[in-house]
């Protein structure tokens, strides 16, 4: 599925600013939602988020309402919305609810009329404006950086990266491995800020230094753990945390010049099979209860600001970040792609 340059931003805003809300009226969530809900019985979630954190959220959301399964369809997020484009154009109506780490994947989506528009109470209380689409067709679930990182048993601390710059070096040369911008939604993100920043250079350089290539944002955290090699380029930060919290020998760097930051949206599909699942499963992930699951499992950055940061996580305002940009990411996909591959040569 191609993507098209959008002429207007408001249309997206993770993140971003506010603008005149035309968002539904906010929804209780009833007792006739919930028996709707256990009716259908289901609830198919597509999402870019590692399975050892969204399968554990789904069985959490079924034991909070007996009844509904879960069915969690994970891949990268540039695949899941290749997958999307694939069953609309067939008539395969099977996703009810997405999440993707690509948030420019819900400017097409919205563009092609495919989002239902959904705001529970509490997402209408508990969100900031600038974590819901002002259609309310979809809101930021959760938020997590992509960070470089290196295993301690291979580089000491003194020896180690202190931003991309530093990736460079030759001493790093055949000891990095990352992800990939045509699979992944976090790298794509990620590659499209970096690009902005440093250059298109930068990669050019990056890419004669004999980095392992992965597709998913969740492989270098693993390939680094496992010691298959010393530095991670990329990478989902909160799958460092959870190493680094096991007792792996994983540090995680915050780039001197800046690390992207990556906002991962969520909605239901108009086309959604099991339509009050969707809400209810919706409700629940961004309700302070749902929040908090996936803070104190992975300490990804609520969207919720009734929950907090977990603890021993430093705070997004203490880290410096990249500006997110949807917008520019769904102009330049394709551009993003030809260009990594051209100097990555995958």
């Amino acid at each position: 599925m191609q993507r098209r340059s959008l002429l207007t931003a408001s249309l997206l805003l993770p993140l971003g600013a506010r603008v005149v809300s035309a968002a539904p009226a906010a929804e209780p969530v009833t007792t006739a939602l919930v028996e709707a809900a256990k009716k259908e019985g289901k609830v198919t979630y597509y999402t870019a988020m590692d399975l050892s954190v969204a399968e554990p959220m789904a069985k959490a959301f079924e034991a909070r309402y007996p009844g509904i399964k879960v069915a969690v369809e994970r891949s990268g997020a540039e695949r899941v919305f290749n997958r999307i484009g694939q069953e609309m154009a067939s008539k395969i109506h099977r996703v009810d609810v997405v999440n993707s780490s690509d948030a420019a994947h819900f400017i097409s989506w919205k563009r092609e009329g495919w989002l239902a528009p959904y705001l529970s109470d509490e997402m209408a209380r508990d969100l900031p404006a600038e974590m819901v689409d002002p259609d309310g067709l979809f809101c930021n679930q959760r938020t997590h950086l992509s960070t470089i990182a290196y295993n301690t048993k291979l580089i000491a601390p003194a020896d180690a990266p202190k931003g991309f710059a530093d990736l460079l070096d030759p001493k790093y040369a055949g000891k990095m491995v990352k992800g990939h911008p045509g699979y992944s939604g976090t790298i794509m993100t990620a590659t499209q800020q970096i690009s902005r920043e440093l250059g298109w250079p930068y990669f050019e350089k990056l890419a004669k230094q004999k980095v392992l290539q992965v597709q998913s944002a969740t492989e270098p955290p693993k390939r680094l753990e496992a010691g298959e090699r010393a530095v991670a380029v990329d990478g989902s930060d909160y799958l460092f945390w959870l190493a680094k919290e096991r007792g792996a020998p994983v540090e995680l760097v915050f780039a001197v010049e800046g690390t992207p930051q990556i906002s991962n949206p969520m909605g239901i599909f108009k086309s959604s099979p099991n339509p009050s699942a969707a809400r209810l499963m919706v409700s629940w992930i961004m309700s302070g209860e749902g929040q908090s699951f996936i803070v104190n499992l992975s300490g990804q950055y609520p969207a919720n600001k009734q929950v907090k940061v977990k603890p021993g996580r430093p705070a997004l305002a203490q880290i410096k970040t990249f500006k997110e940009d949807p917008v520019a990411v769904e102009k330049q996909a394709d551009q993003i792609k030809a260009q990594y591959a051209k100097y990555f040569k995958v």
